[in-house]
């Protein structure tokens, strides 16, 4: 008998003493070749490993469709939660239901999902973007004094932060102290570094003549300092952005760039796979995971400086 336990003992051992399966995660990322969202994946990744849980990246380059064929091959993979950023946010309600109808966790991360409402197993972590634009041009505005000409260069208008961030700029000139900043024109460029430096030279052929470019990220803005510097009016013109990316802080550093909003990839990268752990484990966790902007200006530029 003691020979018969001690068998099934030998047999059972190797399955109750291997250690538990590490859960595994798809992401699907709208852009790899953007310096914001480089450094969300590289903390998603790093707080990936922390975990040992497993982690797989894909890019969507841009392409809806091709981010809709990354979630269906994650779907197919039987991954344990799927986090997305998405190309497209208006295309969001139609990845939930794909998702959900699969049993997996979701987690969307810094784009906001055009969904009326998250359902159980979906959330979001990111910036409230109503925060973003109104910290960058109440910056803006005190330091033109209230008054002047500004020119609002908008990311790609699919996405809701672009949508937000511009429409803050404008809930802040309607304002009593604001009221005097005049918009002489608004366009996208695409959260692109040399679309905005080529929108900025247009504007400035044409005869606009701004005394502040306020930009929905830093790229946009670094671009229009490139095509400022150009013309040799950098120096009279204020210029805005917002992520507080590397480039950025090196351009407010030189004297170049006078705002931007820190936006803390860090945090929204592990906060995403730490949501998405939680969720596959069917844990309680809130809809909406907050991170909060930070207003940076030469001020405070010093605390800011490599916490990307």
């Amino acid at each position: 008998m003691k020979r018969i336990a001690f068998a099934l003992l030998v047999i059972l051992l190797p399955a109750l003493c291997a250690a538990p399966r590490a859960a595994t995660l798809g992401v699907s990322m709208a852009l790899f070749d953007d310096n914001f969202l480089t450094a969300v994946r590289a903390s998603m990744q790093a707080r990936a490993g922390q975990l040992n849980a497993g982690i797989q990246f894909e890019d969507a380059q841009n392409d809806i469709g091709r981010q809709l064929n990354q979630i269906q091959n994650f779907i197919a993979q039987k991954v344990d939660a799927i986090i997305v950023n998405p190309v497209d946010t208006d295309a969001t309600p139609r990845m939930t239901r794909l998702i959900l109808r699969a049993g997996i966790a979701l987690v969307y991360v810094n784009r906001l999902p055009a969904d009326k409402q998250l359902p159980a197993g979906v959330a979001f972590v990111g910036s409230d973007e109503r925060q973003s634009g109104t910290l960058q041009m109440l910056e803006v505005c005190r330091l033109l004094g209230g008054k002047g000409d500004i020119v609002i260069m908008m990311g790609e208008l699919t996405n809701q932060s672009a949508r937000q961030r511009t429409a803050d700029v404008h809930e802040v000139i309607a304002r009593p102290q604001c009221q005097a900043i005049r918009v002489l024109a608004e366009q996208s460029a695409n959260w692109k570094r040399t679309e905005a430096a080529d929108l900025m030279s247009n504007w400035l052929s044409a005869g606009l003549h701004p005394q502040a470019v306020v930009a929905n990220d830093d790229e946009m803005a670094i671009g229009a300092i490139q095509a400022l510097k150009r013309s040799r009016l950098l120096a009279s013109t204020v210029v805005a952005g917002i992520d507080a990316t590397p480039d950025a802080l090196a351009a407010m550093k030189a004297g170049e760039l006078r705002v931007t909003i820190f936006q803390n990839a860090t945090a929204q990268g592990a906060g995403a796979v730490d949501t998405a752990l939680k969720l596959a484990r069917h844990e309680q966790v809130p809809s909406f995971v907050w991170v909060p902007f930070e207003l940076v200006t030469p001020a405070n530029l010093s605390s800011h400086l490599g916490r990307h």
